[in-house]
């Protein structure tokens, strides 16, 4: 079997077979959901740094907890999956999802950074049951020629789960903060500040919010109970709607993909780790998921420190840059019709380059609108390096799948050593000063050259016409054994 189907065999497969519509639709409907948490995360970053008085590095542990969740619990949930079946992940995952949700009511009642850590934390392992259920089950939903189209079209209502999640965070958290009335405030108060650099200003506020904590303690106190609880609110909303759609997942019988015969993880584990377009797609999703929670999360860092935005006004060109994201997912899945994923992967990764170069050395609103446009060029590196990695690997999909959520692990680690960058203070490069914020892109810039590199090389090696796939076994996706579950 080849890894790079006909075009006429592609022609002749439909997308998806009779009676997986409504299966199909119930489970593309987790991407939104899992993109809601993702997104309306991100900005918790820059607001807990207020809130608490933390450094970037200490805020950037937000990433670390939400996505190393999904590292811890990304194997278990494949080997659960193996053993059990999509549906029952899928059940597992929406439970652990409320239940990290609905853990912000006590961590906002006692005012406990820690807590909310914890929460986030469970709450992505959740999202690592879905995330490793769902995105392989799409795949196995029809004929193996549309499987990498079916997942972009599943994936490409990830991100309007997550405008959702940022248009709540920018109109209802950040707007509505004590904290940000505070920094207004001080604004009013120091009409000076207006000319001064806004890395320094923002220290300034910083230091009054810190006197303040130290002076008034009651009065900060309540500052920050306030807020916590503006920050728990969307969390519990979304527990009680997790809860009900665990309902529907409960009662509804859910065509089961699976294939009838008995896998053995051994053997699995050394087909997997002898495929290099699997280990390449590996890392190559690693450096992805870690450049795009670094360009995601510190836009409000990058336009409230080289703009002196507010932090609701630069949460708003997050918004921005996911409707450009949301808007190429669209396209650039059409595209696929006509140009091989690694082709595009490729096309992409040097256009998301060239966007990262311009959001470190322009100035002003076009730096900041060039990191914006690195969203158009993200909007279909994770499902077609999934897609790419897994291609032909049927019944072994459920613990290579694993292994591609495990990859989320870089959005775990990238942020806080983003964050040590920004708190490292500005760049002499003798020619010119850069500042910190700006340089702390030449981390998303090495992503991007890596994935460049693996969209390269799958263009011209794994998926040539003479390529064959690198792990042997039947092709379960193609023909897959529909029964209830």
């Amino acid at each position: 079997m080849k890894n790079n189907p006909s075009q006429s065999t592609s022609k002749k497969a439909p997308l998806l077979p009779t009676g997986m519509l409504v299966p199909f639709i119930l489970v593309t409907s987790l991407f939104s959901l899992w993109g809601f948490a993702n997104d309306i995360t991100n900005p918790l970053v820059k607001a807990f740094q207020q809130i608490f008085l933390v450094s970037n590095a200490q805020s950037s542990l937000v990433q670390a907890a939400f996505y190393g969740g999904y590292a811890t619990m990304a194997i278990p949930a494949a080997l659960f999956i193996r053993r059990f079946s999509y549906k029952a992940g899928i059940l597992i995952g929406l439970a652990l999802y409320a239940t990290g949700a609905f853990l912000t009511i006590p961590a906002a009642q006692n005012i406990n950074f820690d807590l909310f850590l914890v929460a986030l934390y469970i709450l992505t392992f959740g999202l690592a049951f879905l995330e490793t259920t769902a995105n392989p089950y799409i795949l196995t939903m029809g004929d193996q020629s549309t499987a990498t189209r079916r997942l972009n079209m599943a994936q490409a209502f990830n991100p309007i789960g997550s405008l959702i999640g940022m248009i709540v965070a920018s109109k209802y958290i950040l707007t509505n903060l004590e904290v940000s009335k505070f920094r207004e405030a001080q604004m009013l108060a120091h009409p000076e500040y207006a000319n001064m650099n806004p890395g320094h200003v923002d220290g300034l506020i910083t230091k009054a919010l810190e006197t303040l904590r130290d002076h008034s303690a009651d009065v900060f106190t309540k500052m920050q109970l306030t807020d916590l609880e503006i920050v728990r609110t969307p969390y519990v909303i979304i527990g009680i709607i997790i809860t009900t759609m665990f309902v529907i997942f409960a009662l509804y019988k859910l065509p089961s993909t699976t294939h009838d015969k008995k896998i053995h993880l051994g053997e699995t584990l050394r087909r997997i780790f002898k495929n290099k377009q699997y280990l390449e797609g590996l890392v190559a999703q690693t450096f992805y998921v870690a450049a795009q929670i670094m360009c995601w999360t510190f836009v409000i860092q990058y336009a409230m420190g080289t703009l002196k935005m507010s932090a609701a006004e630069a949460q708003n060109h997050n918004i921005i840059a996911m409707i450009f994201f949301c808007l190429s997912r669209f396209i650039c899945t059409f595209l696929l019709k006509y140009i091989s994923p690694g082709q595009l992967l490729k096309y992409l990764g040097l256009a998301a380059i060239s966007a990262t170069l311009g959001a470190i050395f322009l100035p002003g609103i076009a730096g900041l609108y060039s990191l914006l446009s690195i969203s158009i060029c993200m909007s279909l590196m994770f499902p077609t390096i999934y897609g790419i990695a897994l291609d032909g690997m049927g019944e072994d999909a459920k613990i290579a799948s694993a292994g591609l959520i495990f990859a989320i692990v870089g959005g775990c680690l990238a942020p806080p050593l983003q964050g040590m960058i920004i708190d490292a203070g500005d760049w002499n490069l003798g020619f010119m000063t850069l500042q910190a914020v700006k340089a702390s892109f030449v981390l998303p810039l090495i992503c991007f050259v890596v994935i460049t590199i693996f969209g390269y090389r799958t263009f011209k090696i794994h998926q040539s016409p003479s390529e064959e796939i690198g792990v042997p076994g039947e092709d379960l996706s193609r023909n897959p054994v529909i029964t209830e579950s």
